[in-house]
């Protein structure tokens, strides 16, 4: 399932916009974000809408710009930031599990941080 940004200004949406028409990459990322990270629609949303999710924005529109199509864009950035690990000090920092990928840490982390507000 795909939910709408909440956060057209900033965030992935915002960050895009800023480049190119937003409403295809995000309902492309939402789905692939979703799949590799098998996080519910609405942490998925809370994650694109966030801080994080314009860094996401970054790698993909870096993708982009070295001329891969939106999925591939998309898919590559989902690889790279699956890679990365939760280290020592970000894992203090937020109580993500070390060692955890950081794209499932920072989903499920902005997931979690909406429910306590």
């Amino acid at each position: 399932m795909i939910l709408p940004s909440k956060n057209h200004d900033w965030g992935f949406w915002g960050a895009l916009a800023r480049h190119i028409e937003p409403e295809p990459l995000w309902a492309a990322a939402s789905l692939a974000i979703a799949a590799a990270t098998r996080c519910d629609a609405e942490d998925v949303r809370i994650f694109l809408d966030s801080k994080s999710g314009r860094h996401f924005s970054d790698d993909v529109m870096n993708g982009l710009s070295q001329g891969k199509g939106p999925e591939t864009a998309i898919a590559a950035a989902i690889e790279r930031w699956m890679s990365w690990r939760i280290g020592r000090a970000t894992s203090r920092e937020t109580g993500i599990p070390e060692g955890l990928p950081y794209l499932v840490g920072y989903v499920a982390f902005s997931g979690i941080c909406e429910e306590v507000e």
